[in-house]
């Protein structure tokens, strides 16, 4: 019999409360919780399609379950009990404590662990085996924040709230594609905007993202120039008497000094160097500094940086310079990249944290900490940053390497040395709920662990809110809770170093949280007053929420008082650094990479849903029109992207949103789905692995690249209607091939059904029994394919028809005509009277074929061709979102394709 439970969403920071439908057995649907106050029901694309990920195909495919032990160190794993597996773990660890100090172990852990997981590992680390090399993945998203709240403001601490958005009267963003990446706040956004269409909405991004392309002002600026132009935003206001001297006076410290350092950042000098117009900034600064009320929401543009810190530093300043903070509708409010990297910097899971906002360095603080754990003391070095850490253990000082819940093998810059640090650790442990990701791969343990739909704790979202997880389903075959596999291995570790006194005996997640909540009375983020019966009375609720409120705060700082040893916040000066790696004759292009609207991080969770891909269907480089023509290149012809550390082969699209000389590639793209011939890398083997010296995030915005044509003439496509059952399995099996050829991709398609999809190209034709063995994996084999041969041209189609519908096709050497033989595919049409055509060299499509082009509303299925006739189709003056809203119906589901629809109908209005 079905039921409901109300749990959260496993994404972006934004915390959407979600109400799952299941049987006890599996998840029969998802949907937007209507009373949880981050979403009020809504969901995006990926939120809404959280079931298709859960689906039990989907796990028997993919999911780790039981433990695993490399019999070898380069032989396969064998299924072990988690008694013998936990007794290998705290050995292996022991042993390295005992022998080399606990400096020789490292954990690297994630910013999807719920609080309680968060907990448990850095107690482990910090408390039982005195190293504070644990570091979380949300370095890489979120450390460049937490440094610049703390640099100005004092402590790691959002000071502004999602109601805010509402009540702005500027909405700067800065270095994020809100509609991408935070589509229910976009639609906050969106609605605010339609409620009091005089709001202004100012975005900063080299690209002209959908949001970029909605906003009042765009400021298309270069790669990397954020703080030049915050600090001539402060400059302009400061000169023309935006400055809010009652404010700065009264609540802050350091004017003088940045009111000098900006003193130099002129109109002229700061748009030479951003690459904007003066008159632009000029209308930025004036509507920023004249606002009643100015919110700036800005992401991984900012914190993904060498000089990371200093752009949130520069931003923040200029919120204190005019008073917008600490008011409705005001404040710097970093948008968190993760479902819990909040929690996690509230538990003080990473190298240079300490519980409950508490500071590593100083004596009392961890003194603190370590009469809570019950130990002598805690470390008071800062331990090694997520690429400090992986650059030791290349360097053989890290011995034992726990990853949780994260893929580094396909997340961290410079992909080379990640990889040499994994072959170099003597023991690596990873433990995970996705046995596909790659970094799988060198693990010698394998410790399965639960994923969203089964876990039981809490996290917090974006505006310090604390949201229950529930459990919908029971754990899978012997996966167990990331907490509960860390607390297992520390009472082993704890009996083997022979440290007692220390507790991991927690029974249940309550009593983990309850421990955490104990650490955070009298600091910034007070929790005391919480409890899990009060969130499930009452829902979600912000912190601080100390013992005896009656509701947690909205906003902070409403009353000037900063948490920093004068009650004032501090203006930080922040000087100008170009990016660390800039563009030169070598390597002309500045490469940025970013978030597509329908995936997540490495995918392993979206990927495994065919209807994730209908947006954007396979791996690509995007490019300026003008750029591809100086070049001579075509849309969908390969290139080679290559930078000071690797080479990517990829197939290049035409961006007109790009700027000249820059070149955009998604993060999600890693070796599981793209490759060649050499070492596996993905876009991580391009970027650069420079960090910021303050925040230690690493530089993965900028790196500097060429981009050549590839020669490859030999192209080869295969793709297929699978049994779901198997497909999955199927494109892990195919990745098997991808070093046969110089380029090689593998995805999925498809809605009511799954399809598998598999492209190479080489310099060579491809010899005829490998281009067979692929097509066998398909069932394009037997007496019922259609066959075509040209050998002379090394040209072949091979096709299976069952019951008039195409069921596989593959196409080698010319494979021209794969657009509309994968449409006919794909939507079942019945090509019985195509004859000779499917067959016939040409690449011309059957007369009267119309190409559907991509898809727009992935919820729907609705794509451009449809969009394009219906806009067409309009009445003079017809409000054309509403005709497609109405006629189509795209648009009216998540509302994640909205701003795309928007652009499609401004662009038609013009023709």
């Amino acid at each position: 019999m079905a039921s409901e439970v109300r749990t959260t969403c496993c994404y972006c920071g934004v915390g959407c409360g979600v109400i799952v439908s299941t049987d006890g057995q599996q998840v029969l649907g998802v949907r937007g919780d209507p009373d949880h106050p981050a979403n009020f029901g809504r969901l995006c694309s990926k939120g809404s399609n959280l079931h298709q990920t859960a689906r039990p195909l989907v796990q028997q495919q993919v999911r780790a379950l039981a433990p695993a032990l490399r019999v070898l160190r380069q032989g396969v794993r064998a299924p072990v009990s988690w008694e013998y597996a936990v007794e290998v773990a705290a050995g292996r660890i022991a042993n390295a404590v005992q022998a080399y100090g606990p400096d020789s172990v490292a954990f690297y852990i994630s910013g999807q662990l719920l609080t309680e997981d968060y907990y448990v590992f850095n107690k482990f680390a910090k408390g039982l085996l005195g190293t504070n090399n644990i570091d979380s993945n949300s370095r890489l998203c979120m450390s460049s924040a937490v440094a610049g709240y703390k640099q100005t403001l004092g402590a790691d601490a959002p000071p502004a709230c999602y109601e805010d958005i509402a009540l702005a009267d500027v909405v700067f963003i800065a270095g994020a594609n809100m509609a991408y990446a935070h589509p229910v706040l976009y639609r906050r956004l969106e609605a605010a905007r339609a409620a009091r269409p005089e709001m202004k909405i100012i975005v900063a991004d080299p690209r002209r993202t959908d949001t970029a392309a909605e906003a009042t002002l765009h400021l298309p600026i270069l790669p990397g120039t954020d703080v030049a132009l915050f600090n001539g935003m402060l400059h302009l206001c400061l000169w023309e008497g935006f400055a809010d001297q009652a404010f700065i006076a009264a609540h802050t410290e350091g004017f003088d000094a940045i009111r000098d350092a900006v003193r130099d950042f002129t109109p002229a000098h700061v748009a030479a160097i951003c690459g904007i117009p003066e008159a632009d900034l000029l209308q930025a600064a004036r509507w920023f500094g004249s606002a009643r009320a100015a919110l700036s929401l800005y992401c991984q543009g900012l914190n993904q940086s060498s000089s990371g810190t200093a752009k949130n530093a520069a931003l923040i300043n200029l919120h204190l310079a005019t008073g917008q903070i600490g008011k409705p509708g005001a404040g710097p409010f970093s948008l968190t990249g993760q479902p819990n990297a909040m929690g996690g910097r509230e538990v003080g899971g990473m190298a240079n944290l300490l519980s409950a906002h508490r500071d590593l360095a100083d004596p009392q603080q961890r003194a603190e900490v370590a009469a809570l754990w019950g130990v002598d003391a805690v470390p008071a070095e800062r331990g090694l940053t997520a690429v400090e850490m992986f650059e030791a253990a290349a360097e053989g000082r890290i011995k034992v390497l726990w990853i949780a819940c994260t893929n580094p093998a396909q997340s961290m810059p410079d992909q080379k040395l990640v990889r040499a640090a994994l072959e170099k650790v003597d023991f690596v442990i990873v433990q995970e709920a996705f046995a596909s990701t790659a970094t799988v791969a060198y693990a010698d343990l394998l410790l399965p662990a639960t994923t969203w739909a089964e876990k039981e704790g809490t996290v917090t979202n974006s505006e310090r809110r604390i949201t229950r997880v529930r459990a919908a389903l029971p754990k899978p075959g012997q996966a167990r809770h990331d907490w509960e596999i860390a607390a297992q291995v520390a009472r082993a570790v704890a009996a083997k170093l022979e440290k007692p006194g220390i507790r991991f005996d927690y029974p249940d997640p309550e009593s983990v949280w309850n421990e955490h909540r104990a650490s955070t009375r009298g600091r910034d983020l007070d929790i005391t007053g919480l409890s899990y019966a009060l969130l499930e009375q009452q829902g979600a609720q912000q912190w601080p929420y100390p013992e005896g409120a009656q509701a947690g705060r909205q906003r902070l700082y409403e009353d000037g008082v900063f948490p920093t040893p004068s009650g004032r916040a501090r203006f930080v000066p922040t000087p100008y650094v170009p990016v660390a790696e800039p563009a030169d004759a070598r390597y002309p292009f500045q490469l940025n990479t970013g978030r597509l609207r329908d995936q997540w991080h490495g995918m392993s969770r979206t990927a495994t849903s065919p209807q994730a891909f209908a947006h954007v269907a396979e791996p690509s480089l995007q490019m300026a029109p003008d750029d591809m023509a100086r070049r001579g290149l075509a849309e969908g012809d390969l290139v080679h992207v290559t930078s000071r550390r690797a080479t990517l082969i990829l197939p290049v699209r035409a961006d007109p949103g790009q700027r000249r000389g820059q070149v955009f590639m998604p993060m999600h793209w890693g070796p599981e789905y793209v490759s060649g011939r050499g070492p596996a890398l993905g876009v991580n083997g391009l970027t650069v692995p420079a960090i910021d010296p303050k925040s230690f995030q690493p530089e993965l915005k900028n790196a500097a690249v060429k981009v050549l044509k590839a020669e490859l003439p030999w192209r080869f496509a295969v793709f297929a209607w699978v049994d779901e059952a198997q497909a999955l399995r199927l494109q892990a099996r195919l990745r098997s091939y991808y070093g046969r050829f110089a380029f090689a991709a593998c995805t999925l398609f498809g809605r009511e059904r799954c399809g598998v999809l598999f492209r190479a190209a080489d310099d060579y034709a491809a010899a005829p029994a490998l281009v067979s063995e692929i097509e066998a994996l398909f069932g394009i084999e037997g007496a019922l394919v259609l066959r075509y041969e040209d050998t002379r041209r090394g040209n072949a189609r091979r096709m299976l028809v069952r019951d008039g519908q195409l069921q596989a096709v593959a196409l080698a050497g010319d494979t021209a005509a794969e657009q509309w033989l994968r449409q006919l595919l794909e939507t079942g049409a019945d090509v019985r009277s195509l004859g000779r055509l499917l067959l016939s060299p040409s690449a011309t499509a059957p007369q009267g074929f119309k190409a559907r082009g991509k898809v727009v509303c992935s919820c729907l299925g609705v794509a451009e061709a449809e969009i394009a006739a219906c806009l067409a189709a309009a009445a003079p003056g017809e409000d054309g979102l509403a005709r497609l809203q109405g006629e189509l119906k795209c648009g009216t589901s998540c509302g994640s394709c909205v701003p795309e629809l928007k652009r499609m109908v401004a662009a038609a209005a013009q023709v």
